[in-house]
């Protein structure tokens, strides 16, 4: 009775000012949930989706406008892709391109199989099967780094080598998406619009980078001093990037991702990168608790047990996968071994690619709710085994966390 009378109260204050109550309930919500995770050493990332899940439509329903959340969530991605694309110059490319390609290729497609073998096999339609199989291939760069110390000279090469892997799974994860603006409900990739996206993508890249020399940067040079106009510039910048995308049949997230990606040629992208960090967290806050409240986690009870398999399946690959690999390339075992168990989750892209193949009607509920559920189930357990075992911010034990 309590409960209801307080629902109605709130739902008043929410038709009232719909923007101001879901703004509330998101980062009130996740400050509370967030303090418990502290002292239970859980990745945040679990908190955002957990209070999706609790506060969504498929849960106490303080938020269950579908609308609202859909572009809670979409506005999220765009930033979020905006920032991680910030981080990749070219200088940095290339030098990873050199080092880890193999690694990150023959990784991704030996989860690919993977991810594509057990779809296929609980009956999954191929192109379904494939979605999900490409949402297999990525590692969360967030938890990966959030999980990693940077005081200790071993620590900081475990960090250069995870930061190469998991910048060329970025890129993985750019194609993967143009893969899917292209790919038919019968799984096959339209010729024509593969080529139309292949054409937009240079064309945006290297019309960015004059623009970025000649223009932004200039602007950037002359009024540096007024951070609020540095500020305007970049959100400008990353919004008209992603309608110009759109524009040319490519997605909101791909220009928002080469935005990023040609600041970071400029001489201040860190000083743009630093300034712009509680953008960053502001979104990813919005991104996973769209996430958690679009799951409807009583359809991923059903598939509970495939989900498990599934996720399973992929945390024991990863570490095996990785560390043969990385001992092939020269890396001791120890440190070969704890890369492969640091990346040993899926990926805020897998959730990306499930949300975007589901809005766009190529994938089935159950394969979205697949995805997600296994997806969840790796963030909870690969972020224990990290804390528990190896040094950690978060570690449980205190020696971990001053290693």
């Amino acid at each position: 009775m309590c409960l209801s009378l307080f629902k109605r109260s709130f739902k008043l204050n929410m038709d009232n000012n719909i923007v101001i109550f879901a703004i509330f309930l998101i980062f009130s919500g996740a400050a509370m949930m967030a303090t418990v995770a502290l002292f239970t050493r859980q990745s945040l990332l679990m908190v955002y989706i957990g209070l999706g899940m609790l506060l969504g439509p498929w849960g106490l329903k303080f938020m269950s406008d579908p609308i609202l959340i859909k572009e809670t969530g979409e506005v999220g991605i765009v930033f979020l892709l905006f920032l991680m694309g910030l981080n990749l110059s070219l200088e940095d490319f290339m030098k990873t391109l050199r080092q880890m390609a193999g690694v990150a290729i023959l990784s991704s497609i030996v989860f690919a199989l993977a991810g594509f073998a057990v779809a296929y096999f609980i009956g999954l339609k191929t192109a379904e099967a494939m979605v999900v199989g490409a949402a297999m291939m990525f590692s969360s760069t967030i938890i990966g780094l959030k999980l990693l110390p940077t005081t200790v000279l071993h620590h900081q090469h475990t960090g250069e080598v995870m930061i190469g892997i998991l910048l060329l799974q970025d890129i993985i994860a750019i194609f993967a998406l143009l893969v899917l603006k292209s790919l038919g409900e019968d799984g096959v990739v339209s010729g024509t619009m593969m080529l139309r996206a292949m054409l937009a993508f240079p064309l945006l890249m290297i019309g960015g980078y004059f623009a970025e020399r000649y223009i932004l940067r200039v602007l950037l040079t002359r009024f540096d001093y007024v951070r609020e106009y540095i500020f305007l510039l970049m959100i400008g910048w990353c919004l008209g990037f992603a309608q110009l995308a759109q524009m040319l049949h490519l997605s909101y997230e791909v220009g928002a991702f080469i935005a990023g990606v040609v600041v970071a040629a400029s001489p201040i992208a860190l000083y743009v990168a630093e300034s712009l960090k509680p953008l960053r967290d502001f979104f990813l806050v919005m991104f996973f608790f769209s996430i958690g409240a679009g799951f409807n986690w009583h359809y991923g009870l059903e598939l509970f047990w495939p989900a498990l398999g599934l996720a399973i399946l992929i945390m024991l690959l990863k570490p095996v996968v990785f560390a043969f690999l990385l001992k092939n390339r020269g890396e001791t075992k120890p440190v070969a071994w704890e890369i492969g168990v640091r990346l040993a989750q899926n990926s805020e892209f897998s959730l990306l690619l499930a949300y975007l193949a589901r809005s766009s009607g190529l994938i089935s509920r159950e394969a979205s709710n697949l995805i997600q559920s296994a997806t969840i189930i790796t963030f909870l357990v690969a972020s224990y085994w990290v804390v528990l075992k190896y040094p950690s911010p978060l570690a449980f034990s205190a020696r971990l966390r001053r290693d």
